[in-house]
């Protein structure tokens, strides 16, 4: 008899992604995940727990003020931000942690405008660096003669993928529940009514921990402040705490 297999399934959110730091120093004592599923930041939070980083460390991550030049405004054609220090930021990331848990990367295919997973040993740097391309925001990503965006483009949260990986249940940390601007999601919602989605199985179990209302307005989804990072930490923690199931 098969065992069952439980996915973490970290959410799309941009800095709201500390969120998921907190929730995960909750959730770090309570059980191990046999697969770890992220989109675009939760991609790189997903990256470094499957790599079996404690939550301290992934905490410090979030609190290094160098994370600020990750929306260092430089607008050309490809997009707002300046690509170079999230480059950067990744490629540390990719080199330092290597996964021991099986993982899935979302990033969307623009010209299909359909989701993409990448698992395990087929995920480079340029994947997370792909799944994280914001649309508008910074430079879309060449993955084998594709361009590929944001893993959260068509969906924050992927829990198609924690199925397509073999998993029947699901703890999924969604930090983006609502996007916090009416035009931003009136725009997504025009861009997913041509979009191909994946559909999730009706019997998939999922336990959801989020914010029962947004963490902030847009810019600070963009723009890093350690007290707001702190707070979404401690928010995150004290949800996934109460979301956890009674001894």
């Amino acid at each position: 008899m098969v065992s069952p297999k439980t996915a973490l399934v970290l959410s799309a959110g941009g800095m709201f992604g500390a969120y998921q730091a907190g929730a995960w120093k909750a959730l770090a004592g309570w059980f191990r995940p046999d697969v770890v599923i992220g989109a675009s930041v939760g991609a790189l939070n997903g990256w470094a727990i499957a790599s079996g980083a404690r939550p301290e460390e992934l905490i410090r991550e979030w609190l290094d003020p160098e994370l600020r030049a990750c929306a260092r405004l430089r607008p050309t054609w490809k997009g707002a931000l300046d690509s170079r220090p999230l480059e950067a930021r990744i490629r540390r990331l990719w080199t330092r942690y290597q996964p021991q848990t099986e993982i899935g990367v979302v990033a969307v295919d623009l010209l299909r405008l359909e989701p993409r997973l990448f698992r395990n040993q087929d995920i480079g740097w340029r994947h997370l660096l792909a799944s994280c391309a914001v649309l508008t925001g910074y430079p879309q990503v060449l993955l084998d003669g594709r361009l590929y965006s944001d893993g959260g483009l068509l969906g924050a949260l992927p829990l198609w993928a924690a199925a397509e990986m073999g998993a029947t249940r699901v703890v999924a940390i969604h930090a983006l529940p609502k996007m916090p601007s009416f035009a931003l999601r009136t725009a997504l919602r025009a861009i997913r009514a041509f979009a191909r989605h994946r559909a999730v199985p009706p019997d998939l179990e999922v336990l959801t921990i989020a914010p029962p209302r947004p963490l902030g307005p847009l810019r600070h989804a963009v723009f890093w402040g350690r007290q707001a990072v702190e707070r979404w930490i401690e928010q995150g923690q004290r949800d996934a705490q109460a979301s956890l199931p009674a001894s």
